[in-house]
Parts: structure tokens; sequence; C-alpha cells
């Protein structure tokens, strides 16, 4: 789902459209909107198709969380992918998927062999595909664009999906009305073939990483790590989830509402759709001056409440307009909403870990989506149609009101790429798993400048343990109180390089406030050492503590 001023003054761009004049993103871009078509008319087949084979309100809700699903348990995996190998690979490979998925379907439907579970189960394929690209893609504008359009990029990703949003579903309900489920598949696997072709051909440099690959268990873990220290990332983790999880009720159960609520037909469901995605296209274009007029805050807790209004209005309307005005308000909501919380997770995270900061937001996201698809399905099974949709609108109010609690803090530019860092040298040869390395940091901070060194330290340890520092202590000494020692331990040295390097202009912002508060005419000197057990004999290749300085 997902502005050029002054870099130093805004991170907004002035046009959500700047990102096309990169040839790369346009291309691409543009390829994604044609396979949109194919994946829209997918859903409104699979929708329509299961909807004609089950009499089950719960396996029609189904088909929304067999392709989310997939992405709460995958994303992670496929976020330290994301980031350890090359991105443009990862897209096609998830691509792929989705392609086999669409064939499968076309080929089944072909010869009459479908059933719920066959349907769920292609569905599920091809979700996840879409948990490998989603990271994958999304964390590539970064390496495409420059930062200052990276908000831009994420808005125009959304505005086009809901462009071709407002069409699509109405094109899908049309050819499954006149030429069935299969003509929809068939067409939907040709426009993702034309999106490999151009994930194929276009490419674009990656700064390469003078490190070597991290393990896949590493990399989940410190992903991991970065994600539960960063306020700003759980903020927006939480709030999608939520948000998933209530509002999901629009479209998991609007094929019910198109058949039950309307008594209507394949094209009125794509009607429906076509006012849910021509709301999210208006609310994308205008996204840049919303997001000038009010704080990022204020309209994610607007959208939750137009999204409540929206889900309200399908409970008790029986006329196809209204609803379908209903609608466009709700993906008016559900594009500002999305768009807002993706740009913050990757305004927040540094370039190294942002597919998997990315992935583990999309895990809970599509979580609370699937979760929320069985609820509401369950609710409509168990009791009503309108009682489920009701009930969403409830739990949507609720929702806006978490706000309060988890407030979304207003996008800020801050220098995530990470700063050149040059090995120190030191006397004993050292291999890449030679370790634990030990690293003491000493500063003189005067009786005065306690307080502040104090509060300074408490984001250093933040800062540092996020990107890989274990053990982190803080000694004052009692001979000398104005001597004070920061320690740490990284488990290799590799691990120890790594930390270095992935630590920021922003972060190194923290180190020039310290030295303002240190009184020694040297500069806090780094102290680095390896621990070497007692309990065995020394192997003749296994190194000595030491210290040095870089």
């Amino acid at each position: 789902m997902s502005r050029v001023a002054r870099a130093d003054a805004d991170p907004v761009s002035p046009t959500t459209f700047a990102p096309l004049n990169n040839p790369t993103f346009r291309s691409i871009w543009i390829a994604t909107q044609v396979s949109s078509f194919g994946w829209l008319m997918q859903t409104v087949a699979i929708s329509w198709l299961m909807a004609t084979i089950s009499k089950s309100d719960l396996n029609v809700a189904l088909v929304q969380a067999s392709t989310t699903l997939p992405a709460f348990f995958l994303s992670v995996f496929a976020g330290a992918i994301a980031d350890n190998f090359s991105r443009r690979k990862v897209m096609f490979a998830g691509w792929c998927m989705i392609a086999l998925a669409s064939a499968m379907l076309a080929g089944l439907v072909a010869i009459g062999l479908v059933d719920p579970w066959i349907v769920l189960g292609l569905s599920f394929l091809a979700g996840c595909g879409v948990a490998f690209t989603d990271p994958a893609w999304h964390a590539s504008v970064g390496d495409v664009l420059p930062k200052r359009d990276v908000p831009a990029a994420v808005t125009l990703i959304s505005v086009g999906y809901n462009a071709v949003r407002s069409i699509g579903p109405a094109l899908g309900g049309f050819v499954v009305a006149s030429f069935g489920p299969l003509m929809a598949f068939a067409l939907a696997t040709l426009s993702y073939l034309a999106l490999l072709g151009t994930i194929q051909r276009c490419k674009w440099k990656v700064p390469p990483s003078p490190l070597p690959r991290e393990p896949m268990s590493t990399a989940i873990h410190d992903g991991v790590r970065f994600t539960a220290m960063s306020s700003e990332i759980k903020a927006a983790i939480a709030r999608g989830t939520l948000f998933g999880l209530a509002s999901i009720s629009i479209l998991a159960l609007l094929p019910l509402v198109a058949r039950d609520q309307l008594g209507a037909g394949p094209i009125a469901y794509g009607i429906l759709m076509a006012g849910f995605g021509t709301g999210a296209f208006a609310a994308g274009i205008g996204n840049t001056i919303l997001r000038r007029t009010l704080s990022q805050e204020r309209l994610i807790t607007l959208a939750s409440i137009a999204c409540a209004a929206c889900s309200l209005s399908l409970a008790l309307t029986p006329s196809l307009v209204v609803a379908a005005i209903a609608l466009a308000l709700g993906g008016a909501g559900w594009v500002v909403t999305w768009t807002g919380l993706d740009v913050s997770v990757q305004l927040s995270s540094p370039r190294w870990v942002v597919g998997r900061t990315l992935s583990i937001y999309y895990a809970f996201l599509s979580g609370g989506i699937a979760a929320g698809s069985w609820l509401w399905g369950t609710i409509a099974q168990n009791y009503s149609l309108s009682w489920a949709l009701g009930s969403s609108a409830g739990a949507l109010l609720l929702v806006a009101a978490t706000g309060f609690l988890l407030p979304i803090r207003q996008w800020k530019e801050s220098d995530q790429d990470p700063l050149r860092f040059e090995a120190p040298e030191v006397v004993l040869e050292l291999k890449p798993r030679s370790g634990p390395i030990v690293v003491k940091i000493e500063y003189f901070i005067p009786d005065d400048n306690v307080e502040a060194f104090l509060e300074q330290m408490r984001e250093r340890r933040r800062v540092q343990s996020r990107v890989g520092a274990r053990h982190w202590t803080l000694q004052r000494d009692l001979q000398e109180p104005c001597r004070w020692t920061e320690t740490f331990r990284t488990p290799t040295w590799t691990d120890y390089l790594r930390l270095n390097h992935r630590l920021t202009a922003a972060d190194r912002q923290l180190d020039e406030r310290l030295l303002e508060l240190h009184t020694s005419e040297l500069p806090p000197q780094i102290k680095l050492s390896i621990e070497r057990p007692t309990g065995s004999a020394r192997k003749r290749d296994q190194p000595t503590p030491f210290f040095s300085r870089p």
C-alpha cells in the first residue's frame, strides 16, 4: 500500500509527482500500475469466485486473510533478506511467486478444479510473494531517490495504486461478469509478467558494504532490537496494527454487502471498490496539502474517524450510491493512514535496517488485517452483517482515541546516512570472529555538568545498544569522581566494525554534545581490549588481552 523543498528545512517535496523525474523509479512505478490492474482484477475474481462456490460468510472474509497472513509470518525474514541481498532480485522473486499463483488459478479454473481450500491456498501463495515484494520495493525507494523525495515517493506509490483501484475493480467486475474468472486470472498473469520484465531491465546502484553479509539469525535479531528501541517505529506499528484490525471489515465484508445487503452482482461490487479507490486517489493527490495544514497525528486520527463513518454507513444503507460515497470517504482515510505510518517508519530508520523495520511493521499490520478479517467474518456469520460493520465502526473510534497514548510525531529531517569509518590500528592480529571485544571510553565531567551528562548518556545508551552494543554500563571513579567510563561489548571484531559503520550523522551529533561537557584537554579516550577466558589453556593462535587506541 504508501514532496522537492529545501532539504534542510522540510522533508516534504512541493509536489507529489517529483519522484517521477527519476527514470528508474518512473519505469518501475508505471509497470507497477499495470500489475496493480491485474492484482485488483484477480482480487475481485477470487472474492466473487469464493462467494459463488461457498455459502460460508467466513470463507469469503478469509480471502483477505489468506493474502495478508503470509506477511505476518514471513515479513521479518523477508526484510532481513532485503537488507542483506539485492533488493531488486528479492522484488523479482516475489513477483514470480505472485505470477505463479495467478497462472495456477487460471489453469485450475480452466479445467473446473476449484474448491474453497484451493482458492485460499493459492491466495496464500500470492500473499507470500507480496510479503517478499513489499519490504524490498519500499526499502528500495531510498536507494533510488534522494531522501527528501522519499515521502513523495511513498505517497505516489499509494496514489498510483489507489488511482488504479478507482478503475480496476469495476473493470475486474465487468471482466468476471462478461467472461468469467478465467479471463481475469489470465490478464492478471500477463500484467505480472510485464512488471517482471521491467524489474529485470531496470537496475540501480547501492553502495556496497565493506563488511561480510550478516547471518540471517543475526540480521533478524538486530532488526528486532533496533525496532524495539525506537519509540517512533513502535508507535507506528501499534497504530497500524489496530487500524488494520478495525478497518479491514470495509474490504473483507464488501462482497457480502454487494451480494446480500444490496442484492447486486460483481459489477456492483466493482463499482463499490471503485468508490473506495476514488476516495483514496483524491486523498493521495491532496496529501501534501493536508500534511502542510494538519499535523500527522491529527490526520491519522481524522482518517480513523472517516473509516468509522464509512463502516457505519455500509451497515445502514441499502443504496448503491450512498454506499459508494461512503466508501470514497473510507478510501481517503485508508490512504492517509497507511501513507503517514509508512513514511514515519522510513524516516525513523537508517538505510542498513530499513528493510527490516518496514518488514516488522508490515508483519504486525498484516497480522492485524488477517485477525480482523477472521473476526468480522465470524461476527457476520454468527450474528449479522450490519452488526459486524457497526462493531467495526465502534472499534475505529477507539483506534482514533489511541493517539493520546501512542502519538505519531511530526516527520522531521535527520541525517540517517552512515558515516565513513576507518578501522583503528591494533597491535595484535585479529580475525573477523575474534572476540568478545570490550570498548571503554573515558570522560572527564565536572560536578556542574553531571546532570546534563547523565541525560545525554541515557540517549547514548539507546543509540549504542540499537546498533549492536551489548552490556552497556556507565561507571564513576570512586577515587577521581570527575572520571566517568562508558563500557560496552560486541561479540566479535566484525560486530565492532559493523556497529561503527551503522552510526549515522544524527547519532554523531550526540558525540558533539558530550564533547562540550568533557573538560579534559584531550578528547574522550577510547580503549579497546579483547576478553579471554582463563578456565582452559590458551591455543597458540588465540589472541591475548590487549589495549590500544584508534
